[in-house]
């Protein structure tokens, strides 16, 4: 596991949408690595890759509303040695182009990178038909595929430039909404290994995403009626830190799972299966519970759900009195 942090406060002053830090990366990627192209949906103005596009317009290709073929082609400029990031909205990416991603990017283990934007439920007021809560599931059944869900805008901006140095298909996943920020400038992000961000004794807060701010704001809820929470960020989903999640269930022995995803083959589904393979303890998960969201303002779909610190903190109690 990467260093801690320790019991430090976090001020968690709202920065940039991880859509928009996956733009950025991607323009300093293409002054920098001339095999990489970028592949869009119609959608270049949302996801943020319009900025490659005006500095790089002979390696940008728009594919139009047309998800699954646009995998194909990337596939296919993979193929041909380039650095392909084909991005649009999550649920349009996966949903759409899930049989391309199996049969062009994961059987034969491109090199493919794909980036789904406006992930979860905190895309807002455009509906449920337009948020993706099952993204990290599909990704991860796709063999051989590396999935990243990074916290903040510092996660996502070295997480990309890092997934081009990687060989082979990856997703990333971003978010519409302004994500709170975490991390410093100067962290470094490697592939498959968590982070531990506070230190804690009594019970496990795991999570990704949003859910990560969530989490430690929950620790900082429940250090004050004298409950250690130690707070792991998953910002790769899989190849999952099995060593880290197993360390976490021994020495504190209940752990709570938190995502803007729905429960049901989520990460929380993934750190089960590890917890049960190494060390079964007490588990409660956050998450999208079997339904779709209504339409709302990122704030009061995340109360309404369910997603909040004061969830997170409520599913410790749970955990710790099982334990107990």
């Amino acid at each position: 596991m990467m260093p801690t942090n320790t019991k430090t406060k976090f001020e968690l002053k709202l920065g940039a949408a991880t859509r928009e830090a996956f733009g950025k990366a991607l323009v300093e990627l293409g002054r920098s690595t001339p095999s990489v192209v970028v592949l869009d949906a119609d959608l270049s103005k949302s996801t943020y890759t319009a900025g490659f596009a005006k500095e790089f317009p002979e390696r940008f290709f728009e594919c139009g509303i047309a998800e699954a073929n646009m995998v194909a082609i990337g596939a296919g400029l993979a193929s041909a040695g380039k650095i392909p990031f084909a991005s649009s909205f999550s649920v349009f990416l996966l949903n759409k182009g899930f049989e391309q991603l199996r049969v062009t990017a994961a059987f034969p283990r491109v090199n493919l990178k794909v980036v789904g934007t406006h992930s979860g439920i905190s895309i807002g007021e455009d509906g449920p038909s337009q948020m993706s809560i099952e993204d990290l599931s599909l990704a991860s059944s796709l063999a051989g595929f590396t999935v990243i869900s990074p916290a903040d805008e510092v996660a996502t901006f070295k997480l990309v430039k890092t997934a081009a140095e990687f060989v082979g298909p990856l997703f990333i996943r971003t978010g519409r909404a302004k994500a709170p920020v975490i991390y410093s400038a100067d962290r470094e992000f490697t592939i498959g290994k968590a982070i531990e961000l506070v230190e804690g004794s009594d019970v496990t807060l795991i999570a990704t995403g949003l859910l990560v701010a969530e989490s430690i704001r929950a620790a900082e809820q429940l250090e004050a009626d004298g409950i250690s929470a130690r707070v792991i960020d998953v910002h790769t989903v899989r190849p999952l830190d099995r060593d880290a999640i197993a360390s976490a269930a021994k020495e504190t022995g209940a752990i709570v799972v938190s995502e803007e995803h729905l429960v049901d083959g989520g990460l929380g589904v993934r750190v089960a299966q590890a917890v049960g393979e190494t060390h079964p303890v007490p588990m409660e998960f956050v998450g999208i519970q079997n339904t779709y969201a209504e339409s709302g303002t990122p704030d009061e779909l995340l109360d309404k759900y369910g997603l909040r610190a004061r969830d997170v903190a409520a599913a410790a109690r749970r955990a710790l009195a099982r334990k107990r």
